[in-house]
């Protein structure tokens, strides 16, 4: 007897959808970003014209709600504080340390959103390639090293950037520093910080499309990545105005720096919303 036939497709080296024939002639489809967020996978019967979506058990289901409502409401608040902070030094006081306090509260539900994020692909349930067309819980794990998949490599690289951006945040409660310093130790960090946010929208993207560009405005799952990705630009641009002239010790464009960032925020709160609608 052969074996059953399959097609995988995805971006590059990493697999997104794989589709394979079920024992008993039908079809299943598994694509990485529903599988991770909604614990499904996509069965279609002999004969059938349709395909439905399979969920997995109630465990994966479980895990996947309690994990994505958390990563969505510490992007929305974390959004919403960035934003704060961008808005006092725009239009309030402009008191430095202020608006350290605002953005370091605004990093730390970052981080957490991001390192949630990253234990959604880790617990997420997994696919049987070749067998019956369903998805398996696995035992509950805090960290595993999977970088040949590009839902971890695209979770682990936004979470590494909101440490980098954590570092960017405490150097900002330093005192007495010369240009040379703030750029070093504050700028340079936010600059690392926002292409590493930019480099894991670009996998995500890479992952809901199959890598091809691709325009999907029926898809909650797109829209996510859209307004996220967004996000990212918006923050590079603000922290590229936000560099420090050393001959003028001034920043290049403080107002492009504050809207760049007040922005920026307000799109990771509004993708922060949108996914609490993408749950198992």
């Amino acid at each position: 007897m052969g074996q059953p036939e399959q097609r995988a497709e995805g971006t590059g080296p990493f697999t997104t959808r794989f589709t394979w024939h079920l024992p008993d002639g039908g079809t299943a489809v598994w694509e990485s970003r529903p599988a991770r967020r909604r614990g499904v996978l996509s069965v279609r019967p002999p004969g059938a014209a349709a395909t439905g979506p399979i969920p997995a058990d109630a465990v994966s289901l479980t895990r996947l709600r309690r994990l994505n409502a958390i990563a969505a409401i510490a992007f929305v608040v974390g959004g919403s504080l960035f934003g704060a902070g961008a808005a006092d030094a725009q239009f309030g006081s402009g008191d430095a340390t202020e608006c350290a306090s605002i953005y370091f509260a605004g990093g730390l539900f970052f981080t957490t959103g991001g390192y949630v994020s990253l234990l959604q692909v880790i617990n997420a349930p997994r696919h049987v390639a070749g067998g019956e067309g369903r998805l398996v819980t696995r035992q509950w794990r805090w960290w595993t090293y999977e970088p040949t998949r590009v839902d971890w490599l695209s979770t682990f690289v936004l979470f590494a950037g909101t440490l980098v951006f954590a570092v960017d945040l405490l150097d900002s409660f330093l005192q007495g520093l010369s240009v040379q310093q703030v750029n070093r130790l504050i700028w340079t960090p936010d600059v690392i910080g926002c292409i590493l946010f930019l480099l894991s929208g670009h996998l995500a993207f890479g992952e809901i499309c199959h890598g091809r560009l691709c325009a999907r405005p029926h898809d909650l799952g797109w829209w996510i990545v859209a307004v996220n990705q967004l996000g990212s630009v918006l923050f590079m641009i603000s922290a590229l105005a936000a560099y420090t002239r050393p001959a003028t010790g001034s920043l290049i464009n403080a107002d492009i720096a504050n809207w760049g960032t007040l922005t920026g925020a307000l799109c990771f709160s509004l993708a922060g919303m949108l996914q609490l609608g993408e749950q198992a």
